[in-house]
């Protein structure tokens, strides 16, 4: 694709020197839909320059916004108004009966290409200053300049008499475009004359020409249908509404006002000029899988207008999805400097080029997703010509990898959506594509518009949901406002706001708090608890509580990959030897190690520095910098925070370690392992070794001062007791020492156990 293929100039034709799609008619009219706009010019031109009795008027003007189509009809005009018999699809355009049988004087003035401060090159040695000096040299040559040489060189328009004597008695189109760009130009030396050199000019020209019996007028204004402009040139072009508004009040005749390209013309058009062909058959087919999709959807969908023509705009449009079509018409082209039919060409012809280099197996047509924003042509196109550079870090961050880290929606695609359709980028897209539109209560859509935007034969309204809720949730840039539709800001949101805190908040700050906080997260009425034991120095043989040791080893120095469990050789250490590491603890049988699950370390780490951060920012002097409804949010995001973290270190401090004769496969000690499932770690936040102590109960390891006393037979035959006496202190040490009895809490479910086996007989 080139630059030229999306702008068409309507100079370079008439000279000759066009790109072959504009110059050589016959693939110019096999690239151009037949619209009402063109055939209308066409036939209301050749009715008055052929001097048949039902012609209309001698005065014609194109009106539509910035890229509406209007050189497009000059074009044509002027190829049709010189021959169409190498056009093998003529018929469409123009009926042949109306067809000039010789060729027309064409004399165009295109003010992009006007140079009124050197002059446009007429010939070896001619410039022209203005648009009568280039008219009149397309006119009549050489010798039509001089009538007007003195008019051009001053700047003063020439009179309606000298005008006619221009345009003579032969057929005759005279083509004005583009002259809000020559206002421009000349207005840097003297505004006011230039314009009403101007008006004086068209007025004198529409004299001639309607005097001319078989001279046609045709110009261009880029306004839309409430009059305004809106494009580049919007303020000259103002002005030369005015200013054609006036001379035609003069001259006392209305323009016969033509839009090239109406809006529902618009898709055609596109199609015509992207796609040599189009099967209609297996279109058919598709679109009808499309509306089994819309049927059994249909709850989930937007509800259908009145006068529901989705399936007939979908077969017009063929392949593009409706949706696609109507968000660049009622959204995107609503911005100023958005092309109608010129821009959606340029957008749509690299769209297209993507979607034919991927082969995405889920395009069974061409929807807003496929907007690709990761591909460069297309990203320049909307940020750069749309001048929407402001929304570069929000694509950077959540849309596509435009350097190497790669975005929300890739990752998303990399993640859970990993060899499904590209579900994060298909939200993400979508939800950039209607943002761009000028009026706020345009920007977004919500989840029924989302679903119909997205909806395909190759893709399932779950997955589209489930995208949808996990990129709000971790997006920094779309719109947090409750109720707010999903669109994008041009600065952060809360939870930007929150990682940039989050990133700012010092790592020894956040290791010392998270240390503390599970320092209190696990300790508990039950277990004695050892935090972040180092050695066995840390951990005394016995000091009399009564109460077994609850061992915590620091998730720094030591983690259990759940996929490998093994008795790491500081669990190891300190299981088998006491003080200086040098001599055995005797008291085996009473203590419990409790390791850190390797996959949960980071989530802790990182909920940990999302508390620290939503409390920073909950400070007065950064508070007044949010709005409302985020200091609300930041509140509950506050106390959230504090159960997830809570969550997240149950759920990692998981793997329990335990005295038994059953030991773990490969263990050089007798130590058994067992693992707080995820649902159970999640039941009692805030409450650790309440879930260690649980999971000990469920293991038939550990004794309660309220639970029932061991069978005292199972008792006496595992302790020296069963060769005939032993003191209550000697039998109580057993409990201690032996891995293969439980481990008791206090002395009470001990004495118990005595005073049963009193009463049953089994002890004396």
């Amino acid at each position: 694709m080139r630059e030229s293929d999306f702008a068409a100039d309507l100079s370079q034709v008439l000279r000759g020197d066009a790109p072959d799609e504009y110059k050589r008619p016959e693939l110019f009219f096999a690239n151009t839909y037949p619209t009402k706009g063109i055939k209308n010019v066409l036939k209301l031109v050749a009715l008055r320059v052929g001097g048949h009795p039902d012609q209309i008027g001698a005065i014609f003007r194109l009106d539509t916004q910035f890229g509406g189509g209007k050189t497009h009809a000059l074009i044509a005009l002027a190829h049709a108004m010189r021959s169409l018999s190498e056009v093998a699809n003529a018929d469409e355009f123009l009926d042949a009966s109306l067809r000039p049988s010789a060729p027309v004087r064409i004399a165009a003035f295109d003010g992009e290409n006007a140079d009124p401060a050197n002059g446009h090159r007429l010939g070896d040695t001619l410039r022209a200053y203005t648009p009568w000096g280039e008219l009149a040299y397309a006119l009549r040559g050489v010798d039509g300049y001089r009538l007007v040489e003195t008019s051009d060189r001053e700047g003063i328009a020439p009179g309606a008499d000298t005008l006619r004597e221009l345009i003579g008695s032969e057929p005759a189109v005279i083509l004005i475009d583009e002259i809000a760009p020559y206002l421009r130009k000349v207005a840097g030396r003297n505004a006011q004359r230039a314009g009403e050199q101007l008006l004086a000019f068209m007025t004198s020209l529409m004299k001639a020409v309607e005097s001319s019996p078989t001279a046609a007028l045709v110009f261009t204004l880029a306004v839309g249908r409430d009059g305004k402009a809106s494009d580049a040139y919007s303020r000259e072009t103002q002005d030369i509404a005015a200013f054609f508004a006036e001379a035609e009040s003069v001259s006392a005749r209305k323009a016969t006002v033509i839009d090239p390209t109406e809006d529902d013309e618009t898709v055609k058009v596109i199609c015509r000029r992207l796609f040599t062909r189009i099967d209609r058959d297996k279109a058919r087919a598709v679109i009808s899988a499309y509306k089994s999709l819309w049927d059994a959807n249909r709850e989930l969908l937007p509800p259908a207008p009145a006068e529901d023509r989705r399936l007939d705009e979908f077969a017009a449009g063929y392949p593009l999805h409706p949706e696609l079509v109507n968000v660049l018409t009622q959204k995107t082209g609503t911005l100023g400097n958005f092309q109608r039919v010129r821009g959606m060409l340029r957008l749509l012809a690299r769209t297209v080029a993507r979607v034919w280099q991927t082969r995405p197996a889920d395009a069974y047509a061409i929807h807003t997703h496929h907007i690709d924003l990761g591909f460069e042509p297309i990203r320049l196109e909307l940020v750069t010509r749309l001048k929407q550079d402001i929304y570069v870090p929000a694509i950077k961050a959540e849309i596509a990898t435009v350097e190497t880290t790669p975005a929300l929606a890739e990752q998303l695609d990399a993640g859970p959506f990993r060899g499904l359709p590209k579900y994060g980028s298909y939200v993400a897209r979508c939800a950039f594509i209607h943002t761009l539109a000028f009026n706020d209560t345009l920007r977004g859509l919500n989840a029924e518009e989302l679903r119909y935007a997205i909806l395909s034969p190759g893709t399932d309204v779950a997955f589209i949901d489930d995208a949808r809720k996990r990129f709000a949730t971790d997006s920094a840039y779309l719109d947090d406002k409750p109720g707010a539709p999903l669109r994008f800001l041009a600065e952060a949101n809360l939870t930007q706001i929150i990682r940039r805190e989050e990133t700012n908040t010092d790592r020894d700050e956040a290791r010392t708090r998270l240390n503390s906080f599970i320092r209190d997260l696990f300790a508990g009425p039950n277990l004695n608890l050892i935090p972040f034991a180092s050695g066995p120095h840390d951990v005394p043989d016995d000091d009399g509580s009564g109460r077994p040791y609850l061992v915590m080893l620091g998730y720094e120095a030591t983690q259990v990959f759940s996929d490998a469990v093994t008795v790491d050789n500081l669990v190891e250490k300190v299981f088998l030897h006491k003080g200086g590491g040098t001599d055995w603890r005797h008291n085996r049988n009473n203590l419990v190690f409790l390791v850190a699950d390797a996959a949960g370390v980071p989530n802790m780490k990182a909920k940990m520095l999302r508390n620290i951060a939503l409390e920073s920012l909950r400070q007065p002097g950064k508070l007044k910098d949010l709005a409302d409804y985020q200091v609300a949010k930041l509140q509950e995001l506050h106390e959230r925070s504090k159960q997830e973290l809570a969550l997240a270190v149950q759920q990692c401090f998981r793997h329990i370690f335990y005295p038994s004769r059953n030991r773990l496969d490969e263990a050089n000690c007798d130590l058994a392992h067992t693992v707080v499932d995820i649902q159970t770690a999640s039941d009692r936040p805030g409450d650790g070794q309440r879930q260690v102590v649980t999971q000990l109960q469920n293991a038939g390891k550990l004794r309660l001062p309220t639970d029932k006393p061991d069978s005292p037979v199972y008792v006496r035959d595992r302790t020296p007791l069963k060769k005939g006496q032993i003191t209550t202190a000697a039998l109580r040490t057993e409990f201690r020492q032996d891995p293969s009895l439980p481990m008791l809490v206090g002395d009470d479910v001990f004495i118990k156990g005595i005073r049963l086996g009193i009463d049953q007989d089994d002890y004396v």
